[in-house]
């Protein structure tokens, strides 16, 4: 087995894709320690800078001095504390739903809602954007459901498939994301409420790199264009923690109670993630600045990389891919920016599609506008 191994690891560094665990420390000002230097950081998800917020810091450790380290059980079993339901509460009101759930994080989220949610039906049938994350990816392939990807954000192809594929089936469940998290583009809330109410199907959003960011007082864009049935999201990102949301209504709720495995079989987040929520959901949205900001930076962003001729796709968040094409290309590009004091790392296959290699720069509030011209700068001097 050891030898296969070996091999598969050639096979990945001969494909220019092979990775590995670098030390980094988020520093103020929206810049990273990393190998002894501050590098200007355009690859972190701390899209609001709240990751060293002291609130959320010291909300985090006064959980832990009042309830300890850990929860010490599932949430079904003895792990669910006043804090916990608390927070379900707060996550409730910030998203407009009924109730809510807190969850280990997004992937784990992803992967056990969704094949949960397949099992309420004899026969269900799954319908998802073709760029949705690794995680949802995961929960498709677990769920005892067919399934099925529509053309990225392309609203006549869903509909296409929701009426070939989606007739002879008990139950019909679409699943997108809101904010893409390797595009940086939108989906079309509106469009696929409408497919959902026509075709009696579910609609599921992931608003992981939307929430905090987009939407009213950053709840998300499922705040602005309601109608989704269940919306999970993280507090990893622009909240600045850790863990994961699930918003629905108290009928959806009992069901993940009673058949997500998830949620069942996995420790209850433990006090001090709990606090860093709290204070995340006290400071977000009072934080409208912050987000205008984030728009001007990610607008002139792209607007510099398209002068500059690099297609960054359909970028309309603070996710702003700079595509370049190769592997080769992107790895050349990323040390071409470390050079210059900037961490823009490469994202390539099988994380974004083949051909598609790009700088993923994510940009943040605590950035400057001479922040997105030295990185413009910095690639206008780069030849592939």
């Amino acid at each position: 087995m050891l030898d296969h191994i070996r091999q598969s690891l050639d096979r990945i560094a001969e494909k220019d894709r092979m990775r590995a665990l670098k030390v980094a420390q988020l520093a103020d000002g929206g810049r990273i320690m990393r190998d002894g230097r501050e590098l200007l950081d355009l690859s972190s998800n701390d899209y609001l800078g709240l990751a060293r917020h002291p609130l959320l810091t010291e909300t985090a450790a006064n959980f832990a001095r009042e309830y300890g380290a850990g929860s010490g059980a599932s949430r079904l079993i003895t792990g669910t504390s006043a804090a916990h339901e608390t927070v379900d509460a707060r996550i409730a009101a910030f998203k407009g739903t009924e109730t809510a759930l807190v969850m280990a994080s997004g992937w784990q989220a992803n992967a056990g809602i969704i094949p949960a949610l397949a099992k309420a039906a004899p026969t269900t049938a799954i319908f998802a954007d073709e760029l949705v994350h690794n995680s949802i990816h995961a929960g498709c392939r677990a769920a005892r459901a067919d399934v099925h990807f529509y053309a990225h954000n392309d609203a006549e192809d869903l509909e296409r498939l929701l009426t070939t594929r989606g007739a002879g089936v008990d139950a019909r469940i679409i699943i997108t994301e809101s904010c893409f998290s390797m595009d940086g583009d939108l989906a079309d809330l509106p469009a696929l409420n409408a497919l959902a109410d026509k075709h009696g199907a579910l609609l599921y959003v992931d608003e992981a790199h939307a929430t905090g960011v987009l939407g009213r007082g950053g709840a998300g864009l499922t705040a602005d264009h309601a109608g989704a049935a269940l919306v999970m999201g993280t507090f990893s990102k622009a909240l600045g923690g850790f863990g994961a949301y699930v918003a629905c209504s108290a009928l959806l709720r009992d069901y993940l109670v009673n058949m997500c495995p998830g949620l069942i079989f996995s420790t209850a987040p433990p006090p001090a993630v709990l606090g860093a929520m709290s204070a995340a959901l006290e400071l977000v949205p009072t934080m409208d600045g912050e987000r205008a900001h984030l728009a001007k930076l990610s607008q002139r962003m792209r607007d510099g990389l398209q002068g500059l001729g690099y297609d960054t796709l359909g970028s309309a968040s603070q996710i702003v891919p700079l595509v370049v094409g190769s592997e080769k290309d992107a790895l050349a590009l990323g040390e071409h920016l470390l050079e210059a004091g900037i961490a823009g790392l490469p994202i390539r296959p099988p994380t974004v599609p083949k051909g598609t290699s790009r700088i993923r720069l994510a940009l943040r509030s605590t950035l400057s506008s001479e922040d997105v011209d030295l990185v413009l700068d910095c690639v206008s001097t780069w030849r592939r």
